[in-house]
């Protein structure tokens, strides 16, 4: 494992080919400020920047996964003028759409509390899991603010409807309430979380990176499913791209052959001499 050095956020590197992003202020609950959101940002650009990673987990350390917003640092905002403020919502914007736009799959794992801003971390991750007791809540109206910039990423994780109910109420909700609503995929007992996210990485382990990233552009192109001649010829062509690929033909062969990918565990072709191949196909190509 490689891990990155920062000072509120912590990335590692697990050989296997995936990240997990820590959010590492324990102490503070992981409560968000300034600093924590611009090492939150240029972590990404280092997974973004990756090709050899395959998925991201999103956590936080210690008892919860974030309390949001720190409230010192909402104070010392509270007290700086537009413009000033106006730049820390645009950064804030930067680190959820950074998250969101992310080539490849994002995975968060929520214990404890998901306050505030943390809702929009969770939100823009494609799936998210969580022990049945973490508490949930926007609550941004209970100190005279607004989910401004999360807004956008709660209501396609939500819906418009609950995240009217939620942002205007302020109501805590436990884990069963947040899969019944989508914003997470499953939840757990606190104590099994641990051994249910190994689970699920060994589940993203099997799948081909490649495929994981065409499929993860293939459904944003897709958004709500509207059908128009143009979204039609863009499917079209990602399947016709995607199986005259290198990874995309070793994955049939597999399965034909009925033996182990070459991106799978317990496979000794590894991942880079996979890429190799495909580059040298590209080059026959052209």
């Amino acid at each position: 494992m490689t891990s990155t050095s920062f000072t509120t956020v912590e990335l590692i590197t697990d050989p296997r080919g995936f990240a997990t992003l820590w959010l590492n202020r324990a102490d503070k609950n992981n409560a968000f400020n300034a600093q924590m959101i611009r090492e939150l940002i240029l972590a990404l650009d280092q997974v973004q920047s990756d090709a050899s990673l395959r998925f991201l987990l999103v956590r936080g350390r210690g008892r919860h996964f974030s309390a949001g917003a720190d409230l010192a640092w909402m104070q010392q905002a509270a007290e700086l003028d537009y413009n000033t403020n106006l730049d820390d919502a645009r950064e804030l914007a930067e680190l959820m759409y950074s998250l969101a736009k992310l080539k490849i799959p994002t995975l968060a794992v929520v214990q404890g509390a998901a306050f505030g801003g943390a809702l929009g971390l969770i939100s823009c991750c494609d799936m998210a899991i969580a022990a049945t007791d973490a508490q949930f809540c926007l609550s941004e109206v209970r100190i005279g603010l607004a989910p401004a910039v999360i807004s956008p990423f709660v209501v396609q994780a939500i819906g418009e409807r609950a995240a009217r109910r939620y942002a205007l109420t302020a109501e805590r909700f436990d884990g069963q309430r947040a899969q019944q609503m989508g914003l997470i995929a499953e939840c757990y007992p606190a104590a099994d979380l641990q051994a249910r996210t190994q689970e699920w990485v060994d589940n993203l382990l099997l799948n081909s990176p490649q495929a994981m990233r065409v499929s993860k552009e293939l459904l944003r192109e897709v958004g709500s499913g509207e059908l128009t001649p143009a979204l039609r010829r863009y499917c079209e062509s990602a399947i016709a791209r995607i199986r005259t690929s290198a990874e995309g033909q070793e994955g049939l062969r597999a399965f034909l052959q009925k033996r182990t990918s070459a991106w799978q565990p317990g496979c000794d072709q590894s991942p880079a001499k996979l890429a190799a191949r495909q580059e040298s196909q590209k080059d026959s190509q052209s």
